[in-house]
């Protein structure tokens, strides 16, 4: 995972800090948790010439941050963007890198349904080609780092967190969401 440090725009610090965190939070509770990580962060690097130069650390960073919430060591409200964010706030990371973690992959319509409406909402929500790319990067990556399409993800999400999941029931909401970032992904990837 090094050849993204000679991409340019990389801040030569952010990245390996953001890795280093995140495989010391999800490497041994959640080795699944940590191969999906570790392919959302390649993905994101892929996705690197989206974004504009100057933005590209924001977004491998906030890659390799974008699950740590699910680690039992940072575990405050059950709801992963949420506890991530709360984590990375409390240890004074980049506002932004927080934030992108926060509204990770449509998370935004998820906490309505599990009565985090308000603390959500502490954090920016950001519409950019950085969260587009952090969201792409994580619907074509499933457990265990597997490649998948954005339409497979979202059923194997439902189908892993179940029907009547936070989830399952955002879903209205969140996958034509997701559907779009998808589309305005592709369509930068054509313009490259």
């Amino acid at each position: 995972m090094k050849a993204h440090l000679d991409r340019p725009g990389v801040d030569p610090a952010l990245v390996p800090r953001a890795r280093r965190l995140a495989k010391g939070l999800l490497r041994k509770p959640l080795i699944e948790r940590w191969q999906h990580t570790q392919g959302v962060a390649k993905r994101a690097v892929e996705l690197a010439g989206t974004v504009p130069v100057g933005e590209r650390s924001i977004l491998i960073a906030a890659a390799w941050l974008h699950d740590i919430g699910y680690s039992p060591a940072i575990r405050r409200t059950g709801f992963h963007p949420l506890d991530g964010a709360l984590h990375l706030r409390r240890k004074h990371w980049e506002p932004r890198v927080v934030a992108l973690v926060a509204h990770h992959s449509g998370a935004r319509f998820v906490p309505v349904e599990r009565g985090f409406a308000d603390l959500m909402g502490t954090f920016d929500f950001e519409d950019s080609p950085v969260s587009d790319a952090l969201t792409y990067a994580d619907q074509t990556v499933g457990p265990g780092g597997r490649r998948m399409t954005v339409e497979y993800r979202i059923a194997e999400a439902i189908a892993r967190h179940g029907p009547d999941s936070p989830n399952a029931r955002a879903r209205v909401d969140r996958v034509p969401y997701l559907l779009a970032v998808a589309e305005r992904v592709e369509a930068r990837l054509k313009e490259k």
